[in-house]
């Protein structure tokens, strides 16, 4: 072995690599292209290295860059969008991809990415179809409308509708349901991007019929309520409900619209769940149309979905902006695939996951932690006590957002003399080869296990000896 100061001149060169022996492999797996960039990479910090005189000639093998090189290949090919497994007590999460698709559609998104589909075009008429066609039918059995469009999330069927229906005009909503939703964007930043005017109307703990009615002009185009999201008003508070409201906007010749947000299809309370307005229910109170989420209570794909009267929904079909937001073959896909699980409710806890993690029985999530409460355990070291604990999770995404459900999982906390242990452990998670992600209060990290599927917990102990080792 030799130990002594290498110089940027003994560097082996890109050519000598490349022909080395223990470059051959990578050379197969990763293919040349790649190689090259990384060697090149690799020798720049070597010469570095060996001008500032702190690396040894030993080091220098084309074995040992091999090695080094490998490492970050395997890197670099680490998939940016990994499989982590969601800890936190939120259950649709909306930086971890809110809701778990089921299998059926699975199976449709495989389908429609490995084989051409008829996404626009009429198999029975032998022309040129509409892509909406593939869900309308399904949307409008499930919600009794009359005519249904989807765009890429709801967001934009927000946008779509008011950019169509109240462009220069005047959009009627509560100050109190002015809400800001995820990423910092707000409904008035929406209104405004869409070219129409927000009349505010009321206060922001109480509005009431004749607010509505005093502001409704002849500038006035739409009437609008919207769902509260990821809050809630509570004491002295006054609101109009969907029937009041529609009943103001059609004596005046406008129309209701109402933006759901998380667009429940089913009574939750017949799961044992808070309740949720459902979206038959907000159109048979008399909106004309109701936008909605594809990827929250619905449990499918990122979607926003439209429903409502056939003429109104015809207008937003020819508005430019329907086809700069529509949907793709794959969410089609899925969506449709979600949509059918709807039509057998009673089967839905099972068969969809974002029902079924929501209603999972405390019980058995009980008996989850204490099967894997010895596998934390033996991961760390007497620095950590890990300790079986009773917790709340919460539905996530702006859906019932002051209801809880009993839980379970671990609680980690420090033991006195080891500061910052806990963010340490934290960030050593994340980086496992399926990160495992909790939250940190209360000088505690927790981890609720309500998420957590019985089928992944070998893959899940996995993870730990992976920590330990």
């Amino acid at each position: 072995m030799d130990t002594r100061a290498a110089s940027a001149s003994d560097l082996p060169s890109l050519d000598r690599l490349l022909n080395a022996p223990a470059i051959a492999p990578l050379l197969e797996r990763h293919g040349r292209s790649q190689v090259v960039a990384a060697l090149r990479g690799e020798l720049e910090r070597l010469r570095g290295l060996a001008l500032a005189g702190e690396i040894e000639r030993n080091s220098l093998a084309a074995e040992t860059i091999a090695r080094s090189v490998e490492a970050r290949l395997d890197v670099a090919a680490q998939p940016r969008l990994r499989g982590v497994f969601n800890l936190t007590g939120t259950v649709l999460h909306t930086n971890l991809g809110r809701a778990l698709l089921p299998e059926e559609a699975m199976h449709a998104i495989a389908r429609a990415a490995t084989a051409p589909v008829n996404l626009e075009f009429d198999l029975a008429a032998g022309s040129r179809g509409d892509r909406d066609a593939l869900v309308e039918s399904l949307i409008c059995e499930l919600t009794g409308a009359e005519a249904a469009t989807v765009v890429n999330n709801n967001a934009a069927a927000v946008l779509l509708l008011l950019n169509t229906l109240a462009n220069r005009r005047e959009v009627i909503v509560s100050r109190g349901e002015l809400v800001e939703i995820g990423g910092a964007f707000r409904i008035p930043d929406v209104m405004r991007s869409a070219g129409a005017k927000l009349v505010e109307v009321g206060t922001t703990n109480r509005t009431h019929a004749h607010d509505y009615a005093d502001a409704i002009g002849a500038r006035s185009a739409l009437v609008m309520k919207v769902h509260a999201s990821n809050y809630a008003i509570s004491g002295f508070t006054a609101s109009v409900d969907t029937a009041g409201l529609a009943a103001i906007a059609h004596a005046r010749g406008l129309p209701l619209a109402v933006d759901l947000g998380s667009g429940s299809l089913v009574d939750f309370a017949a799961f044992g769940l808070p309740r949720e307005p459902v979206v038959r229910d907000v159109l048979a109170a008399g909106a004309d149309l109701v936008a909605f989420s594809g990827d929250k209570l619905l449990g499918g794909p990122q979607a926003g979905i439209l429903a409502g009267r056939v003429e109104l929904i015809a207008k937003l079909k020819k508005n430019p902006l329907k086809r700069a937001l529509r949907a793709g073959k794959l969410t089609l896909a899925a969506l449709e695939a979600v949509l059918a699980l709807y039509r057998a409710p009673e089967f839905l806890a099972e068969r969809l996951p974002t029902l079924r993690l929501l209603t999972r029985p405390i019980a058995a999530i009980e008996a989850q932690a204490q099967r894997l409460l010895p596998v934390a355990q033996g991961a760390l070291d007497e620095r950590f006590d890990v300790a079986l604990a009773a917790m709340h999770s919460q539905i996530g995404s702006g859906a019932l957002p002051v209801d809880r459900l009993a839980s379970f999982g671990f609680a980690i906390r420090v033991r006195k003399g080891l500061r910052g242990g806990l963010d340490r452990l934290d960030a050593s998670l994340r980086h496992l080869p399926r990160p495992i992600l909790g939250r940190i209060a209360d000088k505690t990290l927790w981890f609720d296990l309500r998420c957590l599927d019985e089928r992944d917990e070998a893959e899940f102990a996995a993870q730990w000896s992976s920590l330990r080792a």
